[in-house]
């Protein structure tokens, strides 16, 4: 349910991104060095699909939610938020904030790399400064993340994941992919 207090902070908040929008810089804004007052939770959520949501409502508008995913922030302390010179913001996250829906090989085994392309535009190569990593869930499901920037990750989908597994190799019984000079272990090879 919209509360007046809520519909102002998005109001706010939409004011305060156009602002940023159109001042010309292209490159994403530096969250990280923003520092402005928790201004509480307005009901903004990412679901573990990538849906976003506000107030139980899912936002449709891809620009809208690019937007938002401009200024998108995790911290220390291991919560996400959006931020503006002015404003921080709860963003209750699911799973990862983004989903890499793509991923794309260039060049064969060592000297491969693997760029992925999450569900808000982001594009990302895996190596050094954007690793891959793979958890389990329940019964060894895995559940591979790409680092996309700062603290924030993205769930590599299904059907890219398949996709590391045909370019897999396999190292001391270990299934894995290089990508930027860099072996990233997928899981045990059977």
């Amino acid at each position: 349910m919209t509360t007046p207090e809520t519909s102002q902070s998005l109001e706010q908040l939409l004011a305060s991104l156009k602002r940023q929008a159109g001042s010309g810089d292209k490159g994403l804004p530096p969250v990280d060095k923003w520092n402005p007052a928790h201004c509480g939770d307005i009901g903004m959520e990412i679901m573990a699909d990538g849906m976003w949501k506000h107030e139980g409502t899912r936002i449709t508008r891809a620009a809208l939610v690019k937007l938002f995913a401009s200024i998108l922030r995790k911290d220390e302390d291991g919560q996400t938020y959006l931020v503006t010179p002015v404003e921080k913001i709860v963003v209750k996250v699911a799973d990862a904030p983004f989903v890499a829906i793509r991923a794309d090989r260039v060049g064969e085994g060592r000297e491969q790399n693997i760029v992925f392309t999450t569900n808000v535009g982001d594009i990302v190569q895996a190596g050094l400064e954007h690793p891959l990593r793979v958890a389990t869930r329940g019964e060894d499901e895995p559940r591979p993340y790409v680092h996309v920037r700062g603290r924030l990750e993205a769930r590599v989908l299904r059907a890219p994941f398949y996709e590391l597994v045909d370019w897999a190799e396999t190292r001391d019984g270990k299934l894995g992919v290089w990508s930027g000079g860099v072996w990233f272990e997928l899981g045990v090879a059977s």
